[in-house]
Parts: structure tokens; sequence; C-alpha cells
């Protein structure tokens, strides 16, 4: 089975979600971004896996579920973040971010029996998963992060290896962005807190 891992930060005010300030204020930005993150890992929790591990960035809080090992981010740049995140992994690993609480069971059940490597992108350029078969944190290093042509780098790494790829998602940055998440997905506790937040504004 799969270990998966979710790459996150403590959504605590003016830490979190800064592009989403304006239109909210940083507390706001960071209910979205606990909701946000708490969807992400309710999803993992029902997604059959081998570990499930939460890398983080802060301390964690009540919307932290059970069953997950956490682990600290190690300081340096996003790659170097990630990169050891799978450091910490043997076998079949699948990592995404809290940025995409859209995300389904249905996503992150992958299957390494005739691939390498599973490869998500994100709307905005990036990417919001990355599988490895047989985790490599080289792959990883030295990738430009946070850019628009973030993904198109990281998936150029995986040449050689057999790779699928899974649909595009869009990353929540912007309250655009918000707003068509939570039209994805308007069941979840992201969708709930837009439209309190949004209701609370009028």
């Amino acid at each position: 089975m799969t270990t998966l891992l979710v790459v996150a930060k403590e959504p605590r005010p003016g830490r979190v979600k800064t592009r989403l300030t304006p239109p909210f204020t940083p507390r706001e930005a960071a209910a979205l971004a606990e909701a946000a993150l708490a969807d992400t890992l309710e999803v993992v929790a029902r997604t059959p896996a081998r570990r499930r591990v939460l890398v983080l960035d802060g301390e964690p809080g009540p919307w932290l579920p059970s069953g997950f090992e956490v682990l600290r981010q190690c300081p340096g740049g996003l790659d170097e973040r990630l990169a050891a995140a799978f450091a910490h992994c043997t076998g079949p690993s699948l990592l995404i971010g809290m940025d995409t609480p859209q995300v389904t069971p249905e996503l992150l059940a992958v299957d390494f029996a005739d691939c390498d490597a599973y490869f998500g992108p994100a709307e905005d350029g990036g990417f919001w998963a990355l599988g490895l078969a047989e985790p490599d944190p080289a792959l990883l290093l030295g990738v430009p992060m946070s850019t628009s042509r973030t993904g198109a780098v990281q998936r150029a790494r995986l040449a050689g290896l057999r790779v699928r790829d899974l649909p595009p998602l869009r990353d929540v940055d912007t309250a655009r962005d918000a707003e068509l998440v939570a039209s994805a997905s308007p069941g979840g506790r992201f969708a709930a807190e837009l439209k309190r937040l949004t209701a609370a504004a009028r």
C-alpha cells in the first residue's frame, strides 16, 4: 500500500493564505486554511494507505484526526522541504498539499503496479500531487517553486520514469480560487466556511 503525505502549515493568522488578504482578514484567511486542511486530512483518513503522514510547519491542532504521524518540516526552501518529506519514506508514496480541499479518496487511491510515478498538475502551473514508487529526494531538489513553470520543471524531472498524470486541480491562493474550489466541493468544511464568511461580510 501507499504512504500518503500531506505537507501543511499550521493555520495561524498572518502565516497562511496571505494572498487571500484582502478581501479577507488574516484571521478569516487562517479560518479558510484550517477548513481546507481539515477537509484534506479527512479525505486522506478515508483513503486506504500504509502510512498517513502530516509534514507540518507549526503545531498540530484539533483539526488533526487520529491515525496520522506528524513530522516537522525541515528548514530551507520548499523544494528542500518536499524532498525531505520523501526522504522519510520507503516504497510507494504520494505527496499532496493543503491547498486542494476538493481532492477525493478516488484521486488518492493510486496504484503503482505498472508505473513509477504519479503527477498531478495544478491549474496555476504548479502541481498538487507527486507520487513516487521509489522515493528519490533528488527529483525535487532545485525545482523552482511557486512559479508558473514549477509543474513543467517537476514533470520534466520525471523523464525516463513511467508516469501517470492525475487530473488537474485548482489550488486555493486567491479569493476567486476559493469560490471555484468551494463550488467544486460544496459539501466540505471549506465551502461552508467560505459561505459563512461571505454571509458575515454582507
